[in-house]
């Protein structure tokens, strides 16, 4: 999807911020695509949406989930970077009517803790993937389908990878691509490479990092970007402009999301689905203006993945875009998987 930079230049920025805008257009296919906001409007509060989300301790650290349903077989839901459980409030309570349906809040989002990134902890896949894997021993007590989106599939894959005991099954929605992964860097336009490179040792500055994420956390700026990322204007609410707002308001957010930015190691979907022994299905927005479908496609020729459901005119987050269509995906799915075993 083509994007106007000016669209994106808050009014009275100083100069640094233009130039950090310009910086962070990606351009692709001769079409542009804004890249930082991706990782930050999805930081979704929990608190805001139900107040009875449950707490649970991980090496010292509060994590925060939901839960929904007491039988059936268990699924878990993984957000993206950024997100919380709340950007699976359409689905919890959908799928919550046959199984037993946990969203968690990876560490360092929505209400969990938000450890200081290279002291108290590293955020990367490995992390997650073994948060995930705990979480499911000690409070799901049992195998889970892990169900993610966008960096939350990568999460999910490299859970099923990792520990591959306590994982059923695999569906990824719009997974990430990590297109500025270091891996890809030699495959980039020149000018592209060097941009991704000079954003991420900005950032790296603290204060510079500090000052550039309290610039983009403005609602017209997270309305600006909702409304790429989601092919249904009317998806895009005030309230959810709210919830998607509250996290970055929190300590430590705004260190987070600079480190992640930063963060261009660990593993890519194409390594870790070969690896996959577990049934897996993808699910893609056509419409994402991130992901391109056409690569997800490729994905889908690993003969670990089971099948490839496109879904026709949706953006990045289809889950929470048009869950009437997503959900009942998601049940013939885990019902087909459950019985064949």
């Amino acid at each position: 999807m083509g994007v106007n930079l000016n669209e994106f230049i808050l009014v009275g920025s100083v100069p640094l911020f233009l130039c950090l805008y310009s910086i962070l257009i990606i351009i692709k296919k001769s079409k542009y695509y804004f890249f930082v906001p991706k990782s930050f409007i999805f930081m979704i509060s929990t608190t805001t949406i139900d107040k009875t989300a449950k707490t649970w301790s991980w090496r010292g650290f509060p994590i925060t989930y939901q839960q929904s349903g007491d039988r059936g077989p268990a699924v878990v839901l993984v957000h993206g970077f950024g997100a919380s459980w709340g950007h699976w409030r359409k689905n919890l309570p959908v799928l919550g009517q046959d199984y037993r349906c946990y969203a968690i809040d990876l560490i360092g989002f929505g209400g969990s803790a938000k450890p200081i990134p290279g002291e108290e902890i590293a955020y990367t896949f490995e992390t997650w993937s073994q948060l995930v894997a705990d979480f499911c021993r000690e409070v799901v007590g049992s195998v889970a389908f892990l169900i993610g989106n966008s960096i939350g599939c990568v999460v999910a894959m490299q859970t099923a990878v990792d520990h591959p005991e306590i994982v059923q099954g695999v569906a990824a929605i719009n997974c990430s691509l990590r297109l500025l992964h270091d891996s890809k860097r030699a495959e980039l336009p020149w000018f592209r490479s060097f941009g991704a490179s000079l954003m991420q040792k900005l950032l790296a500055k603290r204060a510079i990092g500090n000052l550039f994420f309290k610039q983009i956390a403005k609602p017209q700026v997270v309305k600006k970007i909702l409304l790429q990322a989601y092919r249904r204007p009317e998806a895009v609410t005030d309230e959810l402009i709210e919830i998607l707002m509250t996290p970055a308001m929190d300590e430590g957010a705004a260190d987070v999301f600079c480190a992640f930015t930063r963060y261009s190691q660990g593993a890519l979907p194409e390594e870790l689905l070969p690896n996959l022994n577990c049934p897996t299905i993808l699910l893609w927005g056509t419409e994402d203006p991130w992901e391109p479908v056409e690569m997800g496609q490729e994905l889908a020729k690993f003969s670990t993945v089971d099948e490839f459901i496109a879904l026709e005119g949706l953006g990045h987050c289809p889950q929470d875009e048009a869950p009437e269509i997503v959900n009942p995906i998601l049940k013939k799915w885990i019902d087909s998987v459950d019985q064949s075993l």
